[in-house]
Parts: C-alpha cells; sequence; structure tokens
C-alpha cells in the first residue's frame, strides 16, 4: 500500500526510528560535481595551504521569499533575532518544532528590501514553504530544489551558481579577478565584483578559516565563472573541490550538517507530516549509528547541543520559543571535536581484509557517515552514554580521524571517551550496510572547530559558536 504523506507513513509503521533505521536511502549524496578532481587529500589540503574552490550549485535547495510579510515569516520561524538584519547581509538561520528542537540551518540571505534567499538543506526550506502556505503570510516563494543525487545523464538546471574561494590565498585570486585591491567587507556582508565581465553577488565568508568569498550568480554563467576563477587563481595553488573532500570540510571547521528534524512526534506538527509527502527528505531520512533508542525524541537535538545556542534571542516570539525558555543552558550537552585514537582507527580501516568473518562496518575515506543523519554513542570510563557523535571522517590536514559530537557538560576537554562505531546486531536494513560488529574506538574531547586556523580566525558566531 502507497502512503500520500509522512504522517500516514508513520501511521503505518509499528517504529518510527526502525523505520528511519531501515530507510533505503544510505548516505547523503553531493551531486553532479564530480567526486574527485585531483584526489581528496590534495584538494583537503589545498584550503588549508593554499586557495580551494567549492562548487556549491547543486547539493542544496534555494528557497527564494519575498513580500511584505517575509521577515515576519522569518522571526515567527527563527531563533534568531531580526531586530538588526539589513539588506546585503546574511546570517546562519536556525528554526526549531514547537519541542525545540531543531528542525536544520542555512544561510539566510538578505538581497533586497522585500526579497530574502535561504539556502541549505531540504528540511529548513521544507518547513519554511510550509508555513508561507498555510500561516495566511503575505508573500510570494519559489523553491529551487537541489539536483538529483542520480540524473544518469539528464540535463541538469539550477536557477543559480554557488562558487565559495577560501582558502589563505583567496583574496590573492579576488583581488586578481577584481583588478586590484579590494575592500574586505563585514564577516556575513555582502558585495559585487566583476568577473570575466560578469557583474557577481558576494558573500564574505569563511568556510577554510582565512577570509573568502561566496559568489553567484545566473546558472547560464556557471562555466563562464568557474573558468575565470580556476585561471586567475593557478598561479597561487587554487585547486578544484571535488564532492569527496567538500563534505569533509566540515570537520575541521565544526558545523554539524545533518541533525534529525526534530517533526516526527507531536500534535503541534501533525498538520506539517500530513502536509510533507511520502517521498520528502523527511520521509526517506536514514538515521545511522550506533545509539539506538525506542523513543525518536532522544533523537531531536536543541541549538545548545549544537553550538547555536548564541543565535536563541527571545526578542520576538517564535515556533519553539516556549520550549526553549524551560531550557537551562548550562545544564545542556555542547559541541565538541572527538579526535580519535589511530590504533583503534586502524583496526576499523583493516578490517576490510578480514577473511575469517565480519569486520566492522565500513569507514569511508574522507566522510565515514553511512546514514544522513548519523548517531554514535560516546561512552565513558563506566560505559555510561555521555553524548552522541554526529559526524565523522579523516582530514589530511590533521591527520587523523575526527567525529563531532555534542557530550553532557560535565565531561571536560582532554578527557577520554569511547565511540562505539556500527550498528548493533549486524546493522540496519540500509543499503550502505553490510553485516558487521561494533568495536569501541577511544577519542578524546577536543575544542571545537579542532583547526586551530579556523579557531582563531573564524568570526564570533559562525561554527565557533560564540555569539553574533
Amino acid at each position: 500500500m502507497s502512503h500520500t504523506n509522512l504522517q500516514a507513513l508513520l501511521d503505518a509503521a509499528d517504529d518510527t526510528v526502525q523505520l528511519l533505521r531501515d530507510s533505503r536511502l544510505g548516505t547523503y549524496i553531493y551531486p553532479v560535481v564530480p567526486t574527485e578532481f585531483t584526489n581528496w587529500r590534495r584538494e583537503q589540503k589545498a584550503w588549508r595551504h593554499t586557495a580551494v574552490l567549492y562548487d556549491q550549485t547543486h547539493h542544496m535547495v534555494n528557497f527564494f521569499l519575498s513580500g511584505p510579510d517575509a521577515l515576519r515569516l522569518l522571526s515567527d520561524t527563527g531563533v534568531n533575532s531580526f531586530a538588526n538584519f539589513p539588506v546585503d547581509t546574511a546570517k546562519q538561520f536556525v528554526p526549531t518544532a514547537s519541542n525545540g528542537g531543531v528542525i536544520g540551518d542555512g544561510i539566510l540571505f538578505h538581497e533586497a528590501e522585500l526579497d530574502y534567499v535561504f539556502v541549505g538543506r531540504a528540511p529548513a526550506a521544507n518547513w519554511l514553504q510550509f508555513h508561507a502556505e498555510t500561516g495566511g503570510y503575505d508573500v510570494e516563494f519559489r523553491y529551487d530544489d537541489r539536483s538529483p543525487s542520480r540524473p544518469y545523464g539528464q540535463a541538469v538546471h539550477r536557477e543559480t551558481y554557488r562558487f565559495q574561494i577560501q582558502g589563505p590565498r583567496a583574496w590573492d585570486i579576488i583581488e586578481k579577478l577584481h583588478g586590484g585591491p579590494l575592500e574586505r567587507v563585514k564577516f556575513f556582508h555582502m558585495g559585487h565584483l566583476e568577473v570575466a565581465g560578469r557583474r557577481v553577488r558576494t558573500l564574505r565568508h569563511g568556510m577554510a578559516g582565512a577570509p573568502g568569498l561566496e559568489l553567484w550568480g545566473p546558472y547560464a554563467e556557471h562555466g563562464i565563472i568557474r573558468d575565470a576563477i580556476l585561471e586567475a587563481g593557478a598561479e597561487f595553488g587554487i585547486e578544484p573541490c571535488g564532492s569527496r573532500a567538500y563534505s569533509s570540510n566540515t570537520l575541521e571547521s565544526g558545523w554539524i550538517p545533518s541533525p534529525l528534524p526534530a517533526i516526527y512526534s507531536g500534535e503541534a506538527e501533525r498538520a506539517y507530516r500530513e502536509w510533507l509527502p511520502a517521498t520528502s527528505y523527511e520521509a526517506v531520512n536514514a538515521i545511522a549509528g550506533s545509539f539506538v533508542s525506542g523513543d525518536i525524541e532522544d533523537y531531536y537535538l536543541n541549538p545548545w547541543e549544537l553550538g547555536y545556542g548564541s543565535f536563541v534571542r527571545f526578542d520576538h516570539d517564535f515556533i519553539g520559543r516556549e520550549a526553549l525558555e524551560r531550557i537551562e543552558p548550562e545544564r545542556q550537552r555542547r559541541k565538541v571535536t572527538l579526535a580519535w585514537n589511530d590504533e583503534d582507527l586502524g583496526r576499523i580501516l583493516t578490517s576490510v581484509l578480514d577473511r575469517d568473518g565480519d569486520g566492522y562496518q565500513f569507514f569511508d575515506l574522507p566522510n565515514a557517515n553511512y546514514g544522513s543523519s548519523n548517531f554514535d554513542a560516546v561512552l565513558d570510563a563506566d560505559g555510561r552514554n555521555v553524548g552522541l557523535s554526529l559526524f565523522t571522517g579523516v582530514t589530511a590536514n590533521e591527520k587523523r580521524g575526527l567525529s563531532l559530537a555534542t557530550v553532557d557538560p560535565e565531561v571536560p576537554e582532554g578527557a577520554e571517551v569511547r565511540v562505539v562505531w556500527g550498528e548493533p546486531d549486524g546493522g540496519s536494513g540500509k543499503t550502505t550496510v553490510e553485516p558487521h560488529r561494533q568495536i569501541e574506538v577511544r577519542a578524546i574531547v577536543s575544542p571545537v572547530p579542532y583547526s586551530a586556523v579556523a579557531r582563531e580566525s573564524y568570526q564570533s558566531g559562525w561554527r565557533s559558536g560564540g555569539a553574533r
């Protein structure tokens, strides 16, 4: 029997958690952009030592919102303050459900007086569209979906291209494109640049730690702009970054990209679940990892657990405000990096050669996540669950395995914990899982961002967890 919406799908399932753990979706795919241009180690090193060109054109939704009530809609759905959000600025937008759990996040651009664009993964864009359609707002909107995960040679079209030039030589490349010195606008402020005779919109950004720019414009100009950037950057060592390395940059910078949207339970979100189709991201989302609970709400994360606590402002009414007001921030789990033990990680990596039995869950490089929302149990010395490891991989810059996690407030930096890698009972029904056994990996609780470059140079409030 086919189901028309998410609520019907959940009603037919015996267990919401098991439904999502057995999803056939597997890992999150970064489509269209080649996996590697050279190799993922070289491309990772470029954002630390020279410069890199990220092509972000295809893996995110663009949700265009305009009209007299556009700002009110954003204010009603976001934990962020909108008391000061002038044209030509951007902010990291974080919506929550009525239970205070995070829906997702992304970058919100204020492009003109009544015009906004949200760029990010589907959950937050879907949430915005639902409220734009049903909330009685005087707005117009347009949903430019991400490119197909597997286009199979079919033509792909987006409304805009989106690039980032990042790394210590990024500004040299930007000024060469510009034809001379260029003022470094403030972080998350927007401007313009002339590239190959085209006027390009820009956002001051810093994914790789050093000052860089995000650039966007009409999709028809994608190739022209890309070629111009690579030509200008050749003398500075720029590397185009493939999707394989791109997905791992967050290990160094500290952003947790794929929390489970906190919408699968509660009457307040029932209408939303009935609005979401049975083919939506939320309906096919794959939970992965060693942490297993019978209660889907144990997978919800609040803003403080993800490092977004400083974004929460109670200067306006918004969905989830009452739940967040009841939270004591100092008692919440906090975002950290876990530095994995080399010997234990080596055992996982070599178990693929185990000819006598099931090895450990396959650890892909450099991004080891095998679901779209990943939850591995973090244990203390007494075997107590003291956190969740949420995004895992390897960075050639640090030459170690890392995971981004949220841990109990009493777990100090420098403590040794254990991450349980692999799923219980041989694994779930995901296509990315084969029969395996679990292993406990020693790890050291470390700062976030892990990269010293990022910690020392990121604007407060962007991935660093500071206020903005």
